[in-house]
């Protein structure tokens, strides 16, 4: 009997201790961007504007080959010192398309980054709320997690509130 009584207080005594101490949560911010309707707004707009972006870089490309083309058909008939200037020419508009074209893309990034930051903020008080709703002390970030229970997880119940409360995120 008695040590039927030991075997039940370590069973009982660790789950009870654990109840006892507030619960350490975790998200995984990465499918909050991707499976919220906000999160996914903003990754649509952003997919459009890096596709503007490159039809944009396409077309000049384009348009730098044609040129290309049309100064090397054209040397032949060109004095060295034509063909010279000319084409020290096109290579200056093609370093001032390029340098244009890398400022596009930061900004692009930029945008990204400013976006993601912006959706971080915004959601970061609908999982504190459900941080307090469970009496939690903490909220870890799922890629810093070696080993949990599921039941610590609480991204699809994020995912669910941010989606209610901020719908796609337009204001």
């Amino acid at each position: 009997m008695l040590r039927a009584i030991i075997v039940w207080l370590i069973l009982v005594l660790p789950a009870s201790a654990q109840q006892s101490s507030p619960p350490v949560l975790i998200v995984d911010s990465d499918r909050l961007f991707i499976e919220t309707l906000y999160g996914q707004r903003l990754t649509a707009e952003l997919a459009e504007q890096a596709a503007a972006l490159q039809a944009e870089n396409d077309r000049i490309v384009e348009s730098l080959t044609l040129e290309e083309r049309s100064l090397t058909i054209r040397r032949p008939e060109m004095t060295p010192e034509a063909f010279r200037a000319e084409a020290e020419a096109f290579d200056r508009k093609v370093q001032d398309v390029r340098r244009v074209r890398d400022a596009k893309n930061v900004e692009l990034q930029v945008a990204t980054a400013e976006a993601r930051a912006r959706f971080e903020q915004r959601v970061q008080g609908i999982v504190a709320n459900l941080m307090l709703e469970r009496g939690a002390i903490l909220v870890l970030e799922q890629r810093n997690v070696v080993l949990s229970v599921r039941a610590a997880n609480i991204t699809d119940d994020a995912i669910v509130r941010i989606d209610a409360e901020l719908g796609n995120g337009e204001e």
